[in-house]
């Protein structure tokens, strides 16, 4: 039997967690409770809807938790982009993170669509 586990998108998005916390941990310890948290917290949302819209019974409930993950790639994406601006991060330090998270986001696309085309 299949597993969300067996999932492409959702093994990368797990690897790209644990890059997100790696990268999260350059910013100054005074933001542990802001930006740091919420960096973490949008990364750790990725995956984890990933497979609770897996296990879900109907196609239309585990598109709209794909879009959810897919949001929260979007919302960490944007604060990663914050940290850059604030000098916190370097654009260098976030060229890899950049690229992998765009093939998630292309990966969870191509699944959406998938779902609603069947």
């Amino acid at each position: 039997m299949k597993s969300y586990r067996d999932l492409i998108v959702w093994q990368k998005s797990m690897s790209w967690v644990t890059m997100v916390y790696t990268l999260s941990s350059k910013i100054p310890e005074s933001e542990k409770f802001g930006l740091i948290s919420q960096i973490r917290r949008s990364s750790v949302s990725i995956p984890s809807n990933i497979a609770e819209g897996y296990g879900r019974n109907y196609k239309k409930d585990y598109s709209r938790f794909l879009q959810i993950s897919r949001g929260s790639l979007f919302e960490c994406q944007t604060q990663i982009e914050i940290a850059i601006n604030l000098g916190f991060i370097s654009r260098e330090d976030c060229k890899e993170i950049n690229d992998f998270s765009t093939e998630i986001e292309k990966m969870l696309n191509s699944l959406i669509n998938k779902l609603s085309d069947n």
